[in-house]
């Protein structure tokens, strides 16, 4: 597929989607320049950042945390041996392949909710029987761009739409979808990264984007030794720190922030009451930082909650899923039982989503 077609088709302002018609003014910006001039003072990206350093607990959420060296690092560490997740999935993916490909049918159209660099995508769609679509979503929009061309070029004939947004907020698949079961897929145990309702927000919609009958597929970290699970997030080469600490290069570079990255460390901590490893950086002084004309003081030792990755048991998970109006249809583990691997069928009952009930 022509990468600049890709480039023209649907792209999210984080609000909706929408056709993406480039002026003369963002033809002439190179693409990597594309983060940076999009980023209004009065968007969403200053909103959350100027929000969540004002509370008590200052926060950043963690979609910020992937602009495109924050993709390139998360995928670094998907690669590191103490990240067992990827590798666990992975597993899974491939010794599952023919039963997945029997869940999903023939000519399934696959919705990927945080594509990233989508090489588990590539499994999942080797393994289906003449697969019709491929909607990829992400808001890192130039690394999305790249996977879409990517899985354009790997996949010839198989149509290709890819979605800039943050996917947990409510957006409308692009028209022309073609014709097939629709199957949502959330690789990655990112569903960790929702609180409970926010979770159930999000398999709601993911519910009415592939409709009564659909099918998804989603990966769930399980709960295990807490030692495990906070060596998963903060490896011995310090890739999760730099990881971390990006989001403050990127608070500088796009809202004119005067943070001093180095003044911050990195620190995985369990949260026994959320069952949540969460990542913080921690102040190394006493200091102040400006955004604009806002200033914010961090104590020594305060920090700043930039994540945090829930963990599951295999009830607690189905437990959600089918308040969010989804049937249990399997459930892979990895050979260790480290992660599972849950295929969900959309429940017909419309009403638990708002909708009217089937006569």
């Amino acid at each position: 597929m022509d990468s600049q077609y890709l480039r023209r088709t649907y792209v999210d302002d984080l609000g909706g989607v929408r056709l993406h018609a480039r002026d003369k003014e963002r033809e002439a910006r190179p693409m990597h320049d594309l983060t940076a001039t999009t980023q209004e003072r009065d968007g969403p990206f200053f909103s959350d950042v100027v929000g969540g350093l004002s509370r008590v607990q200052k926060t950043l959420p963690c979609r910020w945390l992937y602009d495109e060296r924050g993709s390139d690092l998360f995928e670094a560490i998907t690669r590191l041996p103490e990240y067992y997740p990827t590798r666990a999935e992975t597993e899974i993916l491939a010794d599952r392949a023919s039963e997945i490909a029997e869940f999903a049918g023939e000519d399934a159209v696959v919705v990927e909710y945080g594509a990233g660099a989508g090489v588990k995508t590539e499994l999942v769609l080797d393994s289906l029987c003449a697969p019709q679509g491929y909607v990829p979503i992400d808001i890192a929009e130039e690394y999305l761009l790249q996977t879409a061309e990517r899985m354009a070029s790997r996949f010839p004939g198989l149509w290709v739409r890819p979605v800039a947004c943050d996917f947990v907020q409510a957006f409308d698949m692009p028209p022309g979808i073609p014709p097939g079961r629709r199957i949502g897929f959330f690789p990655g145990s990112t569903i960790g990264n929702l609180d409970r309702a926010d979770a159930e927000t999000f398999l709601r919609q993911m519910w009415r984007h592939v409709e009564s009958g659909g099918g998804a597929i989603v990966g769930v970290d399980l709960l295990k030794d807490v030692d495990v699970l906070l060596r998963a997030y903060d490896d011995h080469e310090g890739v999760t720190a730099a990881f971390n600490l990006n989001i403050l290069s990127r608070i500088n570079r796009e809202l004119g922030a005067d943070f001093r990255p180095e003044r911050f460390r990195h620190e995985a901590r369990w949260n026994e009451a959320d069952k949540a490893v969460e990542m913080h950086l921690v102040s190394l002084a006493e200091q102040s930082v400006a955004i604009g004309e806002r200033a914010f003081h961090f104590r020594h030792g305060e920090t700043i909650h930039t994540e945090s990755s829930r963990k599951y048991d295999r009830t607690g998970f189905a437990s959600v899923a089918a308040v969010a109006g989804w049937d249990l249809a399997h459930v892979w583990d990895d050979s260790e039982g480290r992660f599972c691997v849950f295929a969900l069928v959309a429940s017909d009952d419309a009403s638990i989503h708002g909708f009217p009930a089937a006569a």
